[in-house]
């Protein structure tokens, strides 16, 4: 029953965030929506005991890529005092095309014979497994990854700096 409330909360969350990302003329809050979107995102992983999941979402979309998108928001601001706006171009094809893919993923959703399963989750968590497989036998390509991308963060805050 608490399952069902949290849900809806996160579907509300999800719903009326990423409607302010979509339709709000402020880049920044947009991008600050879009926070919003992720992170209820990553709750309805919660939800589906998903934790490995949720934890990727919070760390790679939210953690990166979301503070990635701020930093290039901030680079770019280079004229002071003026706010960076968006518009929204092309609404007619792009209002069609929703229309189409929403329509689409209501047939699916009637059409489909949906034979939930007695009880689909197991109490063993997916983080420890996928932690051994990490820092067991795929050791070497984890810290390869991670030398490259700390090369790419130093490169970028080098290449951000003034001179």
């Amino acid at each position: 029953m608490l399952e069902n409330y949290i849900f809806y909360l996160f579907a509300l969350v999800t719903i009326v965030s990423a409607f302010i990302v979509v339709f709000s003329k402020n880049i920044v809050h947009s991008a600050v929506a879009l926070f919003f979107t992720l992170f209820s995102v990553s709750g309805f992983y919660v939800l589906l005991r998903a934790d490995f999941i949720a934890l990727t979402q919070i760390l790679v979309y939210i953690g990166g890529i979301l503070v990635l998108i701020i930093f290039g928001i901030m680079l770019t601001n280079k004229v002071t005092g003026a706010e960076l706006k968006t518009r929204n171009l092309h609404f007619i094809p792009s209002v069609v095309v929703t229309g189409i893919i929403t329509g689409m993923i209501i047939f699916l959703l009637l059409s489909t014979d949906w034979n939930p399963v007695k009880d689909p989750f197991s109490p063993n968590s997916t983080i420890k497994q996928i932690g051994f497989k990490l820092l067991g036998d795929y050791l070497l390509p984890f810290e390869i990854a991670s030398v490259i991308l700390l090369v790419a963060l130093i490169g970028s805050a080098m290449y951000a700096r003034k001179k």
